[in-house]
């Protein structure tokens, strides 16, 4: 899958920004040369840092024209952009003209106000989530330290914290593709031997797999609210209850036929419920899980 960021350039060898639109098409055909494809997975619209920005290359005769056009000539097949604010992954995701969002999702960045409502916005308007920056930059990565994480490896405020004695790449993972929304993620490597622990994931366990004891280090959340960990299994009734909730969440903003159809299909309904109170003594987030199930059951109707 080849993305193409159409606003990213260099001068002097250096990256810089450009929004003309004319040394994006310069650029592009460089890149398609050097990649030896006649197109592109993706066209991105690159690195919008506030209203401003999306304005500029949002309006008539901007880059996100050409990429637009490029879509409709058959040269992409997929228009995007990415962000680092929140606010503009929900704009972006109720625009209308975009597939996909590359955003920052990682557990250093799990309490970001708004963060959850623009991914569940992306989830319901069928705006795919390409999360970048799954390990916050390499910094989840560096055990046993006091780090800093600044706004763009989180999407939030800056702040320091402890790093916990032993961080995997597949729990990194592992958190940021059971979020909302999130369709992939795009990591970074640096040598062979990082590549090998991120192909990990694919044959991983669950309890390889299980990153709730981490953001209870990082005290990384919202106490209540579901990070989708799913320490609460095994229910006894076979809900999957982590599943069910995502789905609770992105329908509160306007319930979707794809949302119904993802419940559908699910094995065990909410209404096999027992309120048995096992997932309750699980659950490491204080989450009141037996009221989530009920929402459930009032969303979907059984």
């Amino acid at each position: 899958m080849l993305a193409h960021h159409l606003g990213s350039s260099e001068r002097n060898r250096r990256y810089c920004k450009t929004r003309s639109v004319e040394e994006c098409e310069m650029n592009l055909e460089r890149f398609l040369k050097a990649m030896k494809t006649d197109y592109i997975d993706v066209a991105n619209v690159h690195f919008i840092r506030n209203t401003e920005e999306y304005e500029e290359v949002t309006r008539p005769g901007s880059i996100l024209d050409l990429a637009t056009n490029l879509k409709e000539e058959g040269l992409a097949r997929l228009v995007g952009i990415s962000t680092h604010e929140a606010y503009l992954v929900k704009r972006a995701a109720e625009d209308g003209r975009f597939d996909v969002i590359m955003y920052q999702v990682n557990m250093a960045g799990n309490a970001v106000p708004g963060r959850g409502e623009a991914l569940a916005s992306c989830a319901r308007n069928r705006v795919g989530v390409l999360a970048m920056k799954p390990f916050a930059g390499g910094k989840l990565l560096m055990h046993n330290r006091s780090i800093k994480f600044n706004k763009w490896q989180t999407g939030g405020p800056a702040v320091k914290k402890d790093a916990p004695a032993f961080v995997t790449p597949v729990q990194c993972l592992s958190y940021t593709l059971s979020q909302v929304g999130v369709c992939t993620a795009v990591t970074g490597v640096s040598k062979i031997a990082e590549i090998e622990g991120v192909l990990h994931y694919l044959e991983a366990s669950q309890e390889e797999r299980d990153y709730s004891g981490l953001l209870k280090q990082f005290e990384e959340y919202a106490q209540g609210e579901c990070t989708y960990c799913d320490h609460c299994l095994p229910c006894p009734a076979g809900i999957e209850i982590g599943q069910v909730i995502r789905l609770v969440e992105t329908a509160k903003g306007g319930m979707t036929e794809d949302v119904k159809a993802a419940y559908s299909k699910m094995g065990a309904l909410v209404s096999g419920c027992t309120r048995c109170g096992e997932c309750l003594d699980r659950c490491p987030f204080g989450v009141d899980i037996i009221a989530k199930m009920n929402e459930a059951a009032l969303a979907f109707g059984r």
